[in-house]
């Protein structure tokens, strides 16, 4: 369900389906590291100004499902203007930061990023760029990555389905909008 808070900064209404916490599990895949699976937990939220605020920590998980070890975590914030025109910018951990580009996609919620900028520190690992594609499909978000580094061209690296994770108050709150003349077997509902 996508709900736009009242308080949401009004250019912010495209991006009203990235809101909230969202978790879920993906695939990494580069050259010069090990390929594995990952969990992510995902947030996206606002205070009301013209951007919102992204955090997000991913972790190897082993065959079972348990967390192994931290994998990488982001955080930045997100802005789109009147032509639908996103740029997001970005801090990683491994001391990359860098500035993206793209579009929300025309009548449908998918957003495609491209790095115009990528500053890295000392310590970062070698990275020159790359895509992203985010997209909410049947109630999940997804997303897929690519990068490239000076010795491996533009290519997919990560990608993850996440789910988005509903609290109590949520479901209190939607229970209270639901209209008084709902039907007891709830069957004539769905007629």
């Amino acid at each position: 369900m996508i709900e736009i808070p009242s308080d949401l900064h009004k250019d912010l209404v495209p991006l009203a389906f990235l809101l909230g916490s969202w978790t879920g599990a993906g695939v990494h895949d580069f050259p010069g590291a090990e390929k594995c699976n990952f969990g992510q937990e995902v947030s996206f939220s606002h205070d009301g100004r013209d951007f919102l605020e992204y955090h997000s920590r991913t972790w190897v998980l082993d065959s079972e499902g348990n967390k192994v070890k931290p994998l990488e975590t982001e955080t930045g914030y997100w802005r789109i203007d009147s032509d639908r025109k996103v740029e997001v910018v970005m801090v990683r951990d491994d001391g990359v930061v860098e500035v993206w580009y793209g579009e929300l996609a025309d009548k449908k919620p998918q957003i495609d990023l491209v790095t115009d900028a990528v500053a890295r520190t000392a310590a970062s690992g070698p990275y020159s760029g790359g895509k992203r594609l985010y997209g909410y499909v049947k109630s999940d978000l997804m997303w897929v990555g690519e990068k490239q580094t000076p010795e491996v061209p533009l290519r997919p690296y990560m990608s993850a389905q996440l789910k988005k994770v509903v609290s109590p108050e949520d479901v209190e709150r939607w229970a209270k909008a639901l209209p008084d003349d709902m039907p007891d077997d709830g069957i004539a509902f769905f007629k």
